[in-house]
């Protein structure tokens, strides 16, 4: 049985060498709570030994973030560095690999003004267009994984002492990434090779459009010409593969941004700009968002919505079977990147340009011309069960199954 280090060596190792695959004399740059600098440092220790010539930490602090909501002035929130901005652009121009980490307490801004929430978000989404174009068109290397914090930990196991919780926490997250087994190498390559192989197989149906069902849910979602599905690993444009997100158990495509018709509800809470949202359905017409309503986070939920014409719009669409390791766990994360790799997930927002052919290659009026979304947000959210079926439609109108009773039909 391997012991906290041994897990906790790995998972470091697994980011920098199979997560970002740092190359020799690249940059990385690491953006991360402080409460998480034992393992950035760890981190950075991992990208060196693989032969980093530098690594730049971004620090953040929940503390500072909720004392800012609290007590700085309304202008502030409408307002994002522009350096902060260019000097992402900057470093992935040189071609530098980005490590993000996510630890972020799920009710940190609880009661804060939602306008407040919604103002800062648009700037920061509105300022870091050009590096999102970047990370979205997998130009460069990039991970998004967490690590625990104290207000996350006791979100997910209320009822155990803080440093229980922590270390329930940080066991989880080592199962989800593979960190805990004999060569966790090995079992993310045994994983690409499955998740490849579905991959595959919807790459090669050229689907017109899925149907989903289930209570709560009725909607058709249509696929644009030439769409890709991806799933696992990726390559960024210089030919180096790297795994965006740690864990990962989703195949996902783009959706076409006005063809989706219908209903769909949130099976799990959704996490966003530290305030949680739940219990809520969206109506869609031509691809766009006409009515909505939510039992948590109404007002929330509308701001995300409304941040632009493409906010109520889909980027993504992505299959997770309910037996996947997450789902069985039986934990609510209160954490996207873990709990959209429970469930099947759609996303407001901007789409990824990798999921139509030629996509990277594409403008922004090309990109809506081929049907992607663009937007200054990307937001999935959880609509899968074990109740859902989904249906390929392909271009004679043929149906054919692809989930059924929150499984893969095949």
């Amino acid at each position: 049985m391997k012991t906290f280090e041994q897990k906790l060596h790995n998972y470091a190792r697994l980011a920098v060498d199979k997560g970002v695959n740092i190359q020799p004399g690249q940059t990385l740059v690491i953006a991360a709570p402080i409460d998480a600098a034992p393992f950035v440092r760890r981190l950075a220790e991992a990208a060196y030994e693989a032969g980093a010539k530098h690594v730049y930490p971004e620090w953040a602090d929940d503390e500072l973030t909720k004392i800012k909501y609290e007590k700085a002035p309304e202008e502030a929130f409408h307002e994002f560095p522009s350096w902060r901005a260019e000097s992402r652009e900057q470093l992935a121009r040189e071609g530098a690999a980005f490590i993000t980490v996510k630890s972020t307490d799920p009710d940190l801004l609880k009661g804060v003004d939602p306008d407040k929430i919604a103002n800062a978000n648009n700037a920061a989404g509105a300022a870091m267009e050009g590096f999102r174009d970047y990370i979205q068109a997998d130009r460069v290397s990039w991970l998004v994984i967490s690590t625990p914090s104290s207000g996350w930990a006791k979100k997910v196991f209320p009822d155990e002492p803080e440093d229980r919780a922590i270390d329930l926490l940080w066991e989880r997250i080592f199962s989800a990434v593979r960190a805990d087994t004999e060569d966790p190498v090995q079992a993310w390559d045994e994983h690409n090779r499955t998740l490849r192989a579905k991959v595959d197989w919807l790459n090669a149906k050229k689907y017109k459009s899925l149907h989903y069902t289930a209570p709560g849910t009725d909607l058709e979602i249509g696929l644009p010409d030439g769409h890709v599905w991806a799933g696992g690993g990726s390559t960024n444009t210089s030919g180096v593969p790297f795994i965006p997100n740690m864990p990962t158990e989703e195949v996902f495509t783009a959706p076409h941004k006005d063809f989706v018709n219908g209903i769909v509800t949130n099976t799990k809470p959704l996490n966003y700009g530290g305030n949680v949202i739940d219990q809520f359905t969206l109506h869609f017409k031509n691809g766009a968002v006409t009515d909505m309503e939510a039992g948590e986070g109404e007002d929330t939920l509308r701001h995300l919505i409304n941040s632009d014409e493409g906010a109520a719009r889909l980027g993504e669409v992505a299959l997770v079977p309910h037996s996947s390791p997450i789902s069985q766990s039986g934990i609510l994360f209160f954490n996207t990147l873990f709990d959209e790799n429970a469930s099947n997930h759609i996303a407001l927002g901007s789409a990824y340009a990798f999921c139509v052919e030629n996509g990277p290659e594409m403008n922004k009026d090309q990109k809506e011309q081929a049907g992607l979304n663009t937007s200054i947000v990307h937001v999935d959210f959880m609509i899968g069960n074990e109740n859902m079926n989904i249906d390929g439609i392909l271009p004679d109108g043929t149906k054919e199954p692809v989930f059924r009773n929150g499984e893969w039909a095949e």
